[in-house]
């Protein structure tokens, strides 16, 4: 990397986003979420599914972001953990990219809830879901005016399916990103001024995602690298 670039390490807890042998649906690296982090010029640290005791000062000293990633069904242990996550990273104004049950976390932190089976609390909804299929796709509104927006651009993208839970209402302190066609909600994220924070539902580095799936860790990485280069600035102001 250029030493005109600075160095942005993001760290990811929780899934890997990774199956053997698999390829990100672009085509161009592996599927998972520490090759996108890298395609984006971001160094990956795998913080595992456990912080072992430490606390989020400990597992995040060095690190300028997050990626929270995990399945519709998340251990109590790693739920438990993602809440007291989130919520630090409310207070430090620490950039976080929630992924399907992270997210899902996420929002109930803030007092928000979840549809847990959609086909039975929202049968009008369209299929999200169609095992053993794997692959199923559909589209998205997304928010004008939203950081979602500013990644992928207004109006409707397609995006992978594969849930059946799905937020109900959005935690405080949070908005509407994207949703689906029949209103089932696909992105929240932060309103708190200074605070990147945004939670989407699909799959953004899995086999079956777009390569448009990497805006959102170019959108994490783009504003650790801004936060990374402003410190530098001020160290150097001081040093001077």
């Amino acid at each position: 990397m250029s030493k005109n670039i600075p160095s942005v390490r993001i760290g990811i807890f929780g899934s890997t986003g990774a199956r053997d042998h698999e390829r990100h649906g672009c085509g161009l690296w592996e599927a998972g979420y520490a090759p996108c982090v890298a395609a984006e010029g971001g160094e990956p640290v795998f913080l595992g599914e456990t912080i072992n005791g430490r606390s989020w000062d400990q597992v995040l000293d060095g690190l300028d972001g997050i990626v929270f990633a995990a399945g519709e069904n998340p251990s109590p242990r790693l739920a438990a953990q993602g809440e007291r996550l989130s919520t630090w990273c409310r207070k430090h104004k620490f950039p976080v990219l929630a992924i399907d049950g992270g997210m899902h976390v996420l929002n109930k932190t803030f007092g928000g809830t979840l549809y847990h089976d959609l086909a039975r609390e929202l049968p009008e909804a369209l299929q999200h879901r169609h095992p053993p299929e794997k692959g199923l796709r559909h589209a998205i509104n997304v928010v004008p005016g939203t950081l979602t927006c500013e990644m992928y651009g207004e109006g409707e993208v397609v995006v992978n399916s594969e849930h059946r839970k799905a937020v109900q209402r959005v935690g405080r302190g949070f908005r509407i990103g994207a949703q689906a066609l029949d209103g089932v909600i696909e992105a929240i994220e932060a309103e708190l001024m200074g605070w990147w924070a945004v939670g989407v539902q699909w799959h953004p580095a899995s086999s079956t995602a777009s390569g448009l799936d990497i805006q959102l860790f170019r959108g994490l990485i783009d504003l650790c690298r801004q936060g990374v280069s402003s410190s530098h600035a001020s160290l150097c102001v001081s040093a001077a």
